[in-house]
């Protein structure tokens, strides 16, 4: 058992703080991952760890007294977590969305709402709900899946269509509400994630106010590289690279041990995976770092070219599918000792099956990065940060 010294009380300031901190804490969630895989969920007292190291606190911009990370900072935490456990960076990888949320709030209306700036967030953002327009909100009322943190969730944000005197106006809304008003239901038996607790949800006739609903075509509380549409989404590939590199340095250092580093077989698949995962990461940070050198100059997503704003959700996918096929690889490397429980490879294994049935991970986001490139109609633009119509 991996003993770690209790984290220091004071908040984490800087990225670098909050990195080291997701640092200190892999080998914890490494020695506690099979114990929260059974929980399918996070245990308690990891959550409080989670919020020790600063990670839901980093996407707050300094205007509202946060570290403000940059999205390259914040896939960097999220990696160094998933490389102790992928459920448990799932979860935080959601849960830190709380700050990115706040840009899109009216400042003061966002200070209210999370007097703390360690709370954390979850939800399902397609439109699932019913909210009916009232005087002063809504009402709403639905079921929505993949809550992922739900159980240990501060606030819970929910996508809904809109309705008035219960007819539609076809049009939708993201709706905030404590998780007091929100049911969970223990749905999520799965393949992997399990840790990641994203069981299904229920809000029955609850009233939100105006002002805790939002939508990424409106910023109303913040400027910047982090008040933008698709900013939740980018430091996802934070997972997968994670996981991608704990299976690459056991199965290498499995290998030295047991005398392999010899054997051919051995060294081709562990370059080949090596190049692989390389590739991978470098197109991930490098879209992100392009993405960032426009936008901290004062540009938009708009003064991309198609081809670097069509990278951003191709290397997300690239990553996760890349992920899977190398820990695949692995897998059959290790050959029958990669079956058994006690292997992490197991999970890994089934990890990163899970996570590539993500909406960010399909083909889909081929079809949308397509018809960016050739000026057609694509299929989900908001991992473009496109908000409506055309490119």
């Amino acid at each position: 058992m991996t003993v770690v010294e209790p984290l220091p009380v004071r908040a984490p300031e800087t990225a670098s703080e909050i990195l080291a901190r997701a640092q200190a804490l892999a080998p914890v969630l490494r020695d506690r991952a099979e114990e929260i895989e059974r929980a399918r969920r996070l245990p308690a007292d990891v959550v409080d760890l989670l919020r020790g190291t600063g990670v839901f606190r980093m996407g707050f911009s300094r205007a509202h007294g946060g570290p403000e990370l940059t999205s390259i900072e914040q896939t960097e935490v999220i990696e160094a977590l998933a490389y102790g456990d992928a459920g448990t960076a799932w979860c935080a990888m959601i849960g830190s969305d709380t700050g990115l949320y706040a840009s899109f709030l009216d400042h003061a209306v966002a200070e209210e709402m999370f007097p703390s700036l360690d709370m954390a967030t979850a939800g399902l953002l397609f439109p699932n709900g019913r909210a009916e327009i009232v005087p002063g909100g809504y009402r709403l009322t639905g079921r929505w899946q993949f809550g992922s943190g739900v159980t240990h969730a501060d606030w819970v944000v929910s996508g809904a269509f809109l309705y008035r005197d219960g007819e539609p106006e076809h049009d939708s809304i993201l709706l905030m509400v404590p998780k007091a008003d929100v049911e969970v239901l223990d749905t999520w038996h799965t393949t992997g994630l399990a840790g990641s607790g994203s069981c299904d949800y229920t809000i029955t006739d609850v009233f939100v106010p105006a002002e805790h609903t939002l939508v990424f075509a409106d910023v109303r509380g913040g400027s910047g590289p982090l008040a933008q549409p698709e900013v939740h989404m980018r430091n996802m590939p934070g997972v997968a690279l994670g996981v991608t590199r704990a299976a690459l340095d056991h199965v290498t250092d499995t290998a030295v041990a047991n005398g392999r580093e010899d054997d051919y077989r051995t060294q081709t698949t562990i370059a080949e995976c090596e190049g692989d995962f390389a590739a991978a990461r470098e197109g991930v940070y490098g879209a992100l770092r392009r993405q960032h050198e426009v936008l901290v100059a004062g540009g938009t997503l708009d003064d991309l070219t198609p081809r670097e704003r069509a990278a951003l959700p191709l290397s997300r996918r690239h990553a996760f599918r890349t992920a899977r096929a190398i820990v695949t690889r692995l897998y059959d490397l290790v050959q029958t000792s990669a079956i058994y429980r006690p292997s992490p490879l197991d999970r890994w294994l089934r990890d990163t099956t899970t996570m590539c049935q993500h909406i960010v991970a399909q083909d889909r986001i081929l079809q949308t990065a397509g018809a960016h490139l050739l000026g057609g109609r694509p299929a989900f633009p908001l991992a473009l940060g496109i908000t409506s119509g055309r490119r």
